[in-house]
């Protein structure tokens, strides 16, 4: 193939999960503060994008993938302008429901920076809704994947904790993956809900949490292969792609050698999201026909194509095809010692 990257163009993808609402915050450090020893910045703007399931689904619209996505937001003013945003990217929000009485998960960070220098991250701010979204809401939602059985080429599952992904939609996930769908699910925790998928692909945390392991333990290759290994034989995915920052990714599968790739691109900006983007071109280059180690690889460099831009921005096609050729080569990881 002398096109390292597929056209997805024609590929219809559902991304479910939890929408989040990124509000950054501008400032220019003026002095410190004589109330306590802090910088005190000048407003010079703010704005809101995507994150969550609603960043994985600008990533697969940004690579070309026809892309609806499946949630709830609250009735306030972030919920409003995070589906004003995903329908200006042209991402079907139909499937999205606005429930009173709950909170638009937002995540505010404070970004400050000298006139012409790149802003740095001083602090974030979270609001959470206090519960789950209710009962009722959450089953329409997996009725609504339920209902797009042999219509999709793709789902890819977003959780990031706030509830929306319990038992009513890994049952729906599991009868799309049946059908043949490829389903992805990109975790936060509760992996076993999620039985028989085409992938899951946790960071370091997730799977150690996922492993009852800790961070010091998995920086060992043969404790990392152990974990995977454990999540294989509990969760029974096709595949599993850890993400590791800075160490870049590891692929294991059932009864294969596992794969390893350095992480692409120079040293990070910022890597708000370089998850989603991860999950998001994994999961399309599988629904193109990808093996895991191209699919992985793919997975890499549009990661680091995200990372050297700040805040939580979305790959585009024609960035991951320059930069796909100069990304690493997967490879034999270090073998389990005993």
């Amino acid at each position: 193939m002398t096109n390292l990257v597929p056209d997805f163009a024609a590929l219809r993808v559902v991304v479910v999960g939890d929408l989040v609402a990124d509000h950054y915050l501008f400032g220019e450090p003026t002095r410190l503060s004589r109330e306590a020893p802090v910088m005190v910045l000048r407003h010079r703007g703010e704005e809101l994008g995507a994150g969550g399931a609603a960043n994985a689904a600008r990533n697969l619209r940004s690579l070309g993938a026809n892309v609806r996505i499946l949630g709830v937001v609250a009735r306030d003013k972030n919920g409003r302008e995070l589906l004003e945003l995903l329908e200006r990217d042209g991402i079907d929000v139909s499937g999205v429901e606005a429930i009173p009485d709950w909170l638009t998960p937002t995540k505010t960070r404070v970004l400050g920076a000298e006139p012409g220098r790149t802003r740095q991250h001083v602090l974030r701010i979270d609001r959470e809704p206090d519960g789950l979204p209710p009962e009722g809401v959450r089953a329409r939602v997996a009725e609504r994947l339920a209902a797009l059985n042999g219509q999709v080429d793709a789902v890819l599952l977003s959780d990031y904790g706030y509830g929306l992904l319990g038992e009513e939609l890994a049952a729906a996930a599991r009868a799309l993956r049946a059908g043949g769908t490829v389903v992805v699910l990109d975790p936060r925790r509760r992996f076993e809900l999620f039985h028989g998928l085409s992938a899951i692909t946790p960071n370091l945390g997730e799977l150690a949490l996922a492993a009852r392991s800790s961070l010091e333990e998995l920086a060992n290759p043969s404790e990392l292969a152990r974990a995977a290994e454990a999540v294989l034989a509990r969760c029974a995915p096709e595949l599993l792609l850890v993400t590791l920052g800075n160490r870049g990714m590891s692929l294991f599968a059932r009864g294969a050698p596992a794969l390893a790739v350095a992480a692409a691109g120079r040293e990070a900006v910022d890597v708000s999201g370089a998850g989603d983007t991860a999950a998001a071109a994994f999961t399309l280059a599988l629904a193109a026909g990808l093996d895991g180690r191209a699919a992985m690889r793919l997975a890499n460099a549009a990661a680091g194509v995200v990372v050297m831009e700040p805040g939580a921005s979305a790959c585009r096609l024609d960035k991951l095809r320059s930069a796909l050729p100069q990304s690493p080569i997967p490879s034999a990881a270090e073998p389990v010692r005993a």
